[in-house]
């Protein structure tokens, strides 16, 4: 049963300039293995994007806003196959729980100017 669903739109070129202005943008708002992930390739930056966008929706599909809540409680990984998918901890955990979802599936995309992503978040009643 879908319990909820988010849509996000990031442009490109902010997510680009706070990572040149803050030395800890990164280190807030992602995980260690998003970091690497998104450091490993050519555009770092197109990835960060997509992720906060991730993030940003699955917040959404959540309903629960960002009530106590640290940015890397949400963690975007990918499986075997390469498709996102999104690991929750602390209070995203609980909050997820207490609406009673068991899982968020995420789609991400981006273009040279924007990245999106959608979040629709499931429960078994």
């Amino acid at each position: 049963m879908i319990k909820g669903i988010g849509v996000d739109i990031v442009e490109i070129s902010r997510i680009e300039q706070a990572i040149n202005r803050r030395s800890k943008f990164t280190e807030r708002l992602f995980t260690d293995l998003e970091r690497d992930y998104c450091l490993s390739k050519q555009k770092p930056h197109l990835h960060f994007a997509a992720r906060f966008a991730a993030k940003e929706a699955a917040v959404k599909a959540l309903g629960s806003g960002m009530r106590g809540m640290k940015w890397t409680d949400f963690e975007v990984r990918r499986d075997k196959w390469g498709r996102p998918y999104l690991r929750l901890s602390g209070n995203a955990a609980n909050a997820a729980q207490e609406r009673g979802v068991c899982d968020i599936f995420l789609s991400l995309s981006f273009s040279r100017e924007a990245a999106i992503a959608s979040a629709i978040a499931v429960g078994m009643e």
